[in-house]
């Protein structure tokens, strides 16, 4: 039984096969909008100290 690969698939295995120097670039990416670094305690604490609580009818005007 073949399995399926899309034409995307192949096409990046391809871009990828022929740029790669794109590796680096493509985990430079990944750490700017998803590896997030350790947060410190002072830091947690200074975050939940700036929180403000929610009112307990979000639509509530006064």
């Amino acid at each position: 039984m073949a399995l399926y690969e899309s034409e995307h698939t192949k096409f990046m295995r391809e871009w990828m096969a022929k740029h790669p120097e794109e590796a680096l670039e493509q985990k430079k990416g990944r750490a700017l909008w998803w590896d997030k670094p350790p947060q410190t305690l002072a830091a947690m604490k200074d975050t939940a100290a700036a929180s403000v609580p929610n009112k307990a009818y979000y639509y509530d005007a006064n």
